[in-house]
């Protein structure tokens, strides 16, 4: 079983969803936590603290680079900096390029790609000083296949694994590692709003999940939370050690086809 007592892992994102079902897993694994998210973080880092482990939470915007510098700040003066490094944090808007608002273009761009590469390069230089670090960016299947009306989030993620690949090579020679996981529908609240959306046009509820399901992903089943958190902790482990630069494919098949 992957330890990581003493180790302390930053997860932007992580108050609900993803993030957070990625930090309970890195914490039940012993990791100290640094959550971030907007909102009251005070139930979620009560029940982390109940695996015995140390937690905080920094509210930073990720859209913007000096929120990201306070965020690493507060880890270096709180925790001793940070080991492991889980960019998460995204936001989604779909709409057909000429109706794309720029604003929005702007903002995913900023949340869902400048945020991970201003996270990784305030993360980098402690993680080369303690010789062991581990960056996991969450892509997703949208940074290798496209879908209508998703242009600004599916070159974001495209632009993900891109840079992925770039840490992944730059950090080769040492103990840090760099990868990408790339996860295909998982039953966040924006996906439940989708099948809400075709359940109020009178399909049953179970058939309009399986509807959206069958359309991309083979399985049937949604991926979890869970599972994505415990693909971080192999990554996170010495049996990953040699995975660089690489994007994996959490997705029920959807990108075997």
């Amino acid at each position: 079983m992957t330890t990581l007592s003493g180790k302390t892992a930053l997860v932007t994102g992580s108050t609900s969803g993803i993030g957070l079902g990625i930090a309970q897993v890195l914490a039940r694994a012993g990791a100290n936590l640094i959550l971030n998210g907007f909102g009251d973080a005070s139930p979620v880092i009560a029940e982390l603290k109940q695996l015995g482990v140390k937690v905080g939470h920094h509210p930073a915007d990720v859209s913007d680079p000096a929120q990201i510098a306070e965020m690493f700040a507060y880890a270096e003066r709180e925790f001793g900096g940070v080991d492991i490094l889980v960019n998460n944090a995204g936001i989604q808007h779909v709409a057909t390029v000429e109706e794309f608002p720029v604003e929005r273009w702007d903002a995913i761009i900023a949340i869902n790609l400048s945020a991970v590469f201003h996270s990784t390069r305030l993360g980098l230089p402690g993680m080369r000083a303690k010789g062991w670090g581990r960056i996991v960016n969450v892509a997703s299947v949208h940074g290798q296949v496209g879908s209508v009306g998703k242009a600004a989030y599916v070159a974001a993620k495209h632009g993900v694994i891109g840079l992925t690949k770039v840490v992944g090579l730059e950090t080769a020679a040492s103990n840090v590692t760099c990868n990408a996981i790339c996860p295909g529908w998982v039953l966040t609240p924006l996906v439940q709003k989708q099948i809400d959306d075709r359940a109020a046009s009178g399909i049953d509820p179970q058939q309009a999940r399986h509807d959206l399901l069958a359309e991309k992903q083979p399985s049937l089943e949604f991926v979890t939370p869970a599972q994505l958190g415990e693909l971080v902790l192999f990554l996170c482990s010495d049996a990953a050690a040699q995975v660089r630069g690489a994007a994996w494919n959490i997705d029920g098949g959807w990108l075997a086809q």
